[in-house]
């Protein structure tokens, strides 16, 4: 379309008339006209995912996701959560990871008031707070074995009793799990319960690593420099051979690599326009190569002296 073309000509500078410069265009058209509910993906690995994502969704079974650190495990989450009929009501999510183990059982179950010590006041918690709703505990595989009797117990007879309670409370709650582990293994090796991971292996989804599914490359960087525009008002357009560096590299740190390379070259690009040597990749410090805080630091100083200059 005639919008189109100009989206591309304004964030794409250098375009010429192939295949990469009209993805990007049109992933910016679709990025900025597109509600929350649009993920950003034009593989067809991916787009089979999602397909198969919004059949899953229509139905209120749990989902456990599968997928290496950084590939967008959340994203697919917050996707079925907004194609199900519970959509209107809270999607809440928990790093079984990032908690301490003391507080996880608090947090996720809550507790009365007096309870332990500090507890000035009741909390509901989680599960109870997305009553109606999605909850996503993320890595769960980290979740202590204690705390996969109580959750196996929830799943089971759907409801909850709070810390210092002596009732149990109804909750209504569709979970969705995650993990970047073998969960076989970790079922074998005693970390993970075999009958918590069967109630929540009910539809099992595999997020690919970005590599995978290389031509997600440009409708998620549209999507990140997009979202600079929407949410702080910063215009950025990025060059052709940028973006077909970008789809040249291998991904180790999957979309969460991606997106810090996209914020480093936010600082480092001229008059707001992306080039490859604004693509810093990250590098492991061998002696071969310097490390990434060592290549930002050399790009600054010669920024600096073509200034003074």
């Amino acid at each position: 379309s005639e919008l189109g073309g100009r989206l591309l000509n304004f964030c794409l500078p250098d375009a010429k008339e192939d295949v990469v410069a009209d993805d990007y265009g049109l992933q910016m058209l679709t990025t900025l006209i597109s509600d929350e509910s649009v993920v950003a993906a034009s593989d067809e690995n991916s787009l089979k995912l999602f397909e198969l994502a919004k059949k899953v969704a229509r139905t209120d079974v749990t989902v456990f996701i599968n997928g290496p650190t950084g590939t967008g495990k959340e994203v697919l989450s917050k996707f079925i959560h907004q194609h199900s009929n519970r959509k209107e009501n809270a999607f809440v999510g928990i790093n079984c990871a990032a908690i301490p183990d003391q507080m996880l059982e608090s947090i996720l179950f809550g507790h009365e008031k007096g309870a332990f010590t500090g507890a000035v006041a009741a909390n509901q918690g989680l599960l109870r707070a997305a009553n109606s709703g999605t909850i996503l505990l993320d890595e769960i595989s980290e979740m202590p074995l204690n705390l996969q009797s109580k959750l196996l117990r929830v799943i089971q007879e759907k409801r909850v009793m709070p810390i210092g309670s002596s009732c149990e409370v109804d909750v209504d709650v569709r979970i969705v799990a995650t993990t970047n582990r073998n969960m076989f293994s970790e079922v074998k090796s005693g970390n993970f319960r075999e009958d918590l991971f069967y109630r929540l292996n009910v539809f099992p989804l595999n997020n690919l690593s970005l590599y995978e599914r290389i031509d997600d490359v440009i409708p998620v960087t549209a999507h990140m420099l997009c979202k600079s525009l929407l949410e702080h008002g910063e215009i950025y357009s990025i060059t052709e051979d940028a973006l077909s560096a970008l789809m040249q590299h291998a991904w180790p740190g999957n979309v969460r690599e991606l997106d810090n390379i996209i914020q480093r070259a936010k600082i480092l690009c001229t008059q707001n326009v992306i080039t490859v040597p604004d693509l810093i990749f990250d590098s492991d410090g061998s002696e071969a190569q310097p490390n990434t805080a060592e290549i930002l630091a050399a790009k600054f100083k010669a920024s600096a002296a073509s200034e003074i200059i």
